[in-house]
């Protein structure tokens, strides 16, 4: 899940405008960075909330290619990972799938109380970060909407700008210096839950192949036939057929599926919208534009707002990462150089390690879409041929870009046959991710 912290999708997006930015903490010299083509830089997302919700730290490494200056993401997997509470105690982190660490179900922050990560590589190498200690956030009290044809920015697939402003009123406490970041997510009923490249979607996995041979020119493929026993509920793909045969290459090809159940996709936000109370202490926050949501189809969604409070430190850090991913790209720019955050190596404090390791307390609102007072085209509708009668293409496409192909029925046939399977094509489980969900999300109206 994505929290208060960077998303690791944020970082996959940034990471090459990370290395042509400014560091904030610890500067690595450009040159070291890009002329000896050995860049190596580790990226932290992950924060602790007050929230009964999934604490999650990623781990992963940025690497440049050392002959062509490309860049490449990994995940970090085997390291000891750590969050420190107060000084005291260590909680520890168990890796749920690569390079994902996640606390144990029932931990959450408190306010007032020190957050520190540790993690140790499997090579050792040591990493620690600032401590971190959760600041009272206040309740958010209203939110509004207004459709905008232009509330966009940048466009969506170069040319697409309608969507809703959300607005939202709040009472900063007049006792302390706050700052603020605002995130959302939302739901949007989901009809196709997965696409199969060069392959088809199976629910049983049991699946024999049998060579057969016909004459030229029709060339040697495979037979696949299911035994309807072992349950896959993914997609099975086509073997490679031998070298003379005529469907060797496999061709180019796709096919989409239906939710066998309901679904939701969840979409994130990925822009910085921060606050700083310094010339409005005390004093109603009203109106204050903290999201713009794309008109991705006709049909109402579910937002949920996340209001979260930083540290002092945590707001200068995001401020410069937005601040600088905005406005890197001139030839006039600043020279290219790691953003660092709070995170560093024990035994080397010149590593650049990217991220911030953050601790905060999340105020939460879920605000109902309707989308009815909408005009014009929605993404999902800029489809060639305009608005497509199946269902759920609409969203489909504004995800996509491209309509949806289902595997092909009778008398068409697909390109990978199963004998003796279910009927086909069969719908697909919605997987829960953390891009989809089976469970109605609290707060949906059917």
């Amino acid at each position: 899940m994505i929290h208060t912290s960077l998303s690791i999708r944020l970082f996959s997006r940034l990471l090459v405008w990370l290395l042509f930015v400014s560091a904030l903490v610890s500067c690595v010299d450009p040159e070291d960075l890009i002329l000896r083509g050995t860049v190596d830089i580790i990226v932290v997302d992950g924060a602790i909330t007050n929230l009964a919700e999934e604490q999650i730290i990623r781990l992963n490494r940025s690497k440049s290619d050392p002959l062509t200056g490309r860049f490449g993401t990994r995940p970090i997997t085997k390291a000891t990972v750590e969050v420190v509470v107060d000084s005291a105690q260590v909680i520890p982190c168990h890796e749920t799938v690569d390079g994902t660490y996640q606390l144990p179900s029932d931990f959450k922050g408190q306010i007032g109380h020190a957050y520190q990560l540790r993690f140790t590589l499997s090579d050792g190498a040591q990493y620690v970060s600032s401590q971190q200690v959760i600041q009272a956030v206040p309740p958010i009290d209203k939110v509004t909407s207004q459709f905008n044809p232009k509330s966009i920015f940048p466009a969506l697939a170069g040319f697409y700008t309608a969507g809703h402003d959300l607005f939202i009123d709040t009472r900063d406490p007049a006792e302390t210096r706050n700052y603020y970041r605002w995130d959302w997510k939302l739901y949007e009923r989901q009809e196709w839950c997965k696409t199969c490249y060069q392959g088809v979607y199976a629910i049983f996995g049991d699946i024999t192949t049998q060579l057969m041979e016909n004459p030229p020119p029709a060339g040697n493929y495979y037979i696949y036939t299911s035994g309807n026993k072992k349950l896959l509920e993914d997609c099975y793909y086509e073997l490679t057929p031998p070298p003379y045969s005529l469907r060797n290459p496999v061709p180019e090809y796709k096919y989409d599926y239906n939710c066998r159940t309901k679904c939701w996709e969840i979409i994130y936000s990925h822009n910085f919208n921060l606050f700083s109370d310094q010339f409005t202490n005390g004093g109603l926050i009203v109106n204050r534009n903290i999201a713009q949501i794309p008109f991705y189809d006709r049909n109402p969604g579910l937002v949920e707002i996340r209001q979260s409070s930083l540290t002092p430190d945590a707001y200068r850090y995001f401020q410069l990462f937005q601040q600088q991913t905005q406005n890197t790209g001139g030839l006039a720019d600043s020279p290219p150089s790691a953003l660092a955050g709070n995170v560093h190596n024990v035994a080397n404090n010149r590593e650049a390690v990217v991220g911030y390791f953050a601790a905060t307390s999340v105020a939460t609102f879920r605000y109902w879409l309707d989308r009815k007072d909408a005009y014009g085209v929605s993404l999902g509708g800029t489809a060639p041929g305009g608005y497509s009668g199946l269902p759920g293409a609409e969203l489909f496409y504004a995800l996509n870009l491209r309509l949806p192909i289902p595997e092909p029925t009778f008398p068409e046939v697909p390109q990978l046959q199963l004998l003796s399977a279910p009927s086909r094509p069969p719908t697909a489980i919605c997987a829960p991710s953390d891009t989809k969900t089976p469970y109605k999300p609290e707060g949906w109206r059917d």
